[in-house]
């Protein structure tokens, strides 16, 4: 009897599931849709199809792994049929070759099962725990996560699969197929380059809430100036201009200052009024645990911007957070692999700031450590100064509903806090009415203010009054 089974099953007719000690057996729709039409069923054939064919084969395969119809051997077994089976497609025969130079059996399945993903179900990035199913054991699966949490697997080491990056940072969970391995086997298909900039690190200008700020006079004045040049009107023709001169076209900002002066939200609100959207990278995560890596990252950030560049009729913000993280001083030749590796990174960014087409903004909050060669490329310096008092007052009297005029003087006045602590205490205020179903007091605000500080020497107690520097 068992016999027969097995022969049905290796003849497609039947397909058995494996999960319980007691075999479970179902009919397949095709099988089925024969037998209704009173037809002899044949399998497909799967020699010389159409890459579309094939991916539509491919998916199958995977499903009834997945469904666990199939053990792994089967798997192997099929994939490398399928292959075989159309060597007249470029990404089969490039497949092939790539068979042919992996050491191990695991490599090729968990390569088609990259390409799947990204093809049949549009998923360019796969975590480690979606291929735990691939494995009859349980501590192979765990064998080659390890391998892809260190970077020491096959697939990465020969460019094929690489770690995921986005805003900014190489992800230890996550990977995806590398432009490379794209280019060469989805030649048919017409598929351009995926693009490395994901939904995540892009933040559209529409999303920004826009919001009042309020800068001491120069600052103003710098701030006004860019909102200018960078608007939809100026920019284009400015950057035309500059390149008839045979200047660079590229607009490079360093915002810095103490941190809550605005510096970060700034760059929020340029993006917001000329109707640019950013790509944010965090500059300070861009440090990869593997020696290498970051070099590749920090490539890859002006890569995805330069793709950005392609697809969009207004020039984006590449906005770099907390920017002292990599454009320190360099370090002396001869120091530490840390330290080469270091300046590695920062040749390639003041070679990609050197060859900028767009717009640049990076934030930071200390200038001391920052080499002059980056200070050079900066053609745009603002110093963020923690406000005035007719700022603070200002600042007081729009974010803290129902401040009165002498509250907002009173409060400007007494505390020698940045723009970021104001909304802080503003955030308090709105808590406290939202539980108490009342405005705090001017005493409970002034209660907030003495909190915010972590030491009363940060604090600058001044007698009330109004007066304007």
């Amino acid at each position: 009897m068992q016999d027969d089974f097995d022969e049905l099953e290796k003849r497609k007719l039947i397909r058995q599931k494996r999960d319980d000690e007691t075999p479970a057996y179902r009919i397949p729709k095709e099988v089925l849709n024969s037998i209704k039409k009173n037809l002899p069923y044949t399998p497909k054939d799967i020699r010389n199809i159409s890459i579309h064919e094939v991916l539509e084969h491919l998916k199958d395969i995977f499903d009834n792994r997945y469904q666990n119809e199939i053990s792994f051997d089967e798997l192997l077994e099929e994939l490398e049929e399928l292959i075989e089976a159309n060597q007249s497609i470029e990404m089969c025969k490039q497949l092939k070759i790539y068979n042919k130079c992996l050491d191990d059996q695991y490599s090729l399945p968990l390569l088609l099962l990259f390409v799947n993903k990204f093809l049949n179900n549009g998923d360019n990035e796969i975590a480690l725990y979606e291929w735990e199913h691939l494995f009859d054991v349980k501590w192979k699966y765990h064998t080659i996560k390890k391998d892809f949490e260190n970077g020491t697997h096959e697939l990465i080491k020969n460019n094929i699969i690489e770690h995921t990056f986005d805003e900014g940072f190489a992800s230890t969970n996550t990977f995806c197929i590398t432009e490379k391995t794209k280019a060469k086997l989805f030649v048919e298909l017409n598929i351009t380059s995926n693009k490395i900039a994901t939904k995540k690190s892009i933040l559209e200008h529409k999303d920004i809430v826009l919001k009042k700020m309020f800068y001491n006079k120069e600052e103003e004045i710098q701030i006004n100036q860019l909102l200018s040049i960078l608007s939809i009107e100026k920019y284009n023709s400015v950057q035309q201009r500059l390149e008839e001169k045979g200047f660079r076209k590229g607009f490079t900002c360093l915002f810095h200052g103490a941190p809550g002066t605005g510096k970060t939200e700034t760059a929020y609100q340029i993006a917001k009024q000329t109707g640019r959207n950013i790509m944010i990278v965090d500059i300070a995560k861009s440090k990869s645990m593997w020696f290498g890596e970051s070099e590749k990252i920090i490539k890859r950030v002006f890569d995805a911007y330069k793709e950005c560049l392609k697809d969009r009729d207004v020039v984006p913000i590449l906005l770099f957070n907390e920017a002292d993280a990599n454009f320190s001083t360099r370090k002396e030749i001869g120091s530490s692999s840390v330290s080469q590796t270091e300046n590695t990174i920062q040749n390639i960014l003041l070679q990609e700031m050197e060859n900028l087409e767009g717009i640049l903004i990076a934030t930071t909050n200390m200038t001391k450590n920052i080499d002059e060669a980056f200070e050079r490329r900066f053609l745009y310096k603002v110093k963020f100064e923690k406000p005035c008092k007719m700022a603070k007052m200002q600042i007081w009297g729009t974010i803290v509903d129902n401040l009165s005029e002498e509250e907002s003087i009173e409060l400007a006045n007494t505390y020698n806090f940045s723009g970021g602590q104001i909304e802080n205490i503003a955030r308090k205020c709105a808590i406290e009415s939202i539980i108490n179903n009342h405005k705090p007091s001017i005493n409970t605000i002034h209660q907030f203010c003495r909190a915010e500080t972590l030491s009363h020497l940060n604090r600058e107690i001044k007698s009330i009054g109004f007066t304007i520097p």
